[in-house]
């Protein structure tokens, strides 16, 4: 990511304390892009496609998404079905960051189109550190243009 813009981050995520923790470890393991955090499923709908309170909005789409499945008004499935399935961001990279771990759930989301599925350990510590590495793998990570 050294020589572009930097990218903007969209994280939902419905626990306010998840993502204050998320953003944290993010940013201590050298994350700096700008992270946009929405609470709930319809607000990331319409932040993305500029409607609703984002009608009229200029910011440029997100190039990576993290979704908890977990959210109040749409669930990150429909969030992920509505991003996947429209041509204006279905490449836009989507990692799941959930507490479900079970194996159909995961399944269910690679075939919707997720292009990483991560569950959040329920211990500080370990969540903690599993967001570090996820800060980690996003600073290597090429989104598209």
């Amino acid at each position: 990511m050294d020589n572009q813009q930097p990218v903007m981050i969209l994280l939902v995520e419905d626990d306010s304390g998840h993502a204050l923790l998320i953003e944290k470890n993010l940013r201590r393991a050298g994350i700096s892009n700008k992270i946009i955090a929405l609470d709930n499923g319809q607000k990331a709908v319409d932040f993305l496609f500029k409607e609703g309170a984002y009608s009229g909005a200029g910011h440029a789409s997100p190039p990576l998404i993290l979704l908890d499945l977990n959210l109040p008004v749409l669930d990150g499935y429909q969030v992920l079905k509505i991003i996947k399935n429209d041509e204006r961001t279905k490449s836009i990279p989507v990692v799941i960051l959930t507490t479900t771990d079970n194996p159909r759930e995961v399944a269910r989301c690679y075939e919707m189109g997720c292009n990483v599925y991560i569950t959040k350990p329920v211990e500080y510590d370990k969540f903690s550190d599993a967001i570090r590495k996820l800060g980690l793998f996003l600073s290597i990570v090429r989104v598209p243009d």
